[in-house]
């Protein structure tokens, strides 16, 4: 079965590599010294601290497993600055409601490093989906839960 790729621009591909240097150099030794410490207390068997940290440990190496295979699957999208004809992932896209006339901005990223309170929007989500590939000036409707929203693209540039 084929692994799917995983769409990083170079600061989402930089926080996940932290991330999992994070968690293999200190968050697992944090991890083993609390099991240690449940352990002296006593009887493990009704021992809610060890319980906890057992499940913290399982959490911990499932977040590295996946970092790990998101890492492996990684496909940089490739950066430049200033200027671009059509939205692409690594965009930053200033969009107009057309119904109340406001003005915001989203960057287009993958899915592993969407993250809507920082305006970073997926390129699979309905909006993100919508925008890829429509040039400056494009009128673009994107059904969402509370009906069909119509957005204006006023202007795309390339993140650097």
């Amino acid at each position: 079965m084929e692994e799917k790729q995983v769409m990083l621009t170079a600061e989402g591909l930089k926080k996940l590599e932290e991330e999992l240097e994070f968690l293999k150099s200190q968050k697992r030794g944090q991890v083993a010294e609390r099991i240690k410490q449940a352990i002296d207390y006593g009887d493990i068997s009704e021992n809610s601290e060890y319980e906890d940290a057992k499940n913290e440990q399982a959490f911990v190496e499932g977040r590295i497993i996946t970092l790990e295979k998101m890492l492996r699957n990684a496909k940089l999208i490739e950066g430049g600055e200033g200027e671009t004809n059509v939205v692409t992932i690594g965009a930053r896209v200033l969009l107009k409601d057309l119904e109340d006339d406001s003005e915001f901005e989203y960057t287009i990223v993958g899915s592993a490093e969407a993250d809507p309170s920082q305006s970073k929007i997926s390129n699979v989500s309905p909006v993100g989906k919508a925008l890829i590939g429509q040039p400056k000036g494009a009128v673009v409707e994107v059904q969402v839960p509370m009906g069909k929203i119509k957005y204006e693209i006023v202007d795309i540039n390339k993140k650097g």
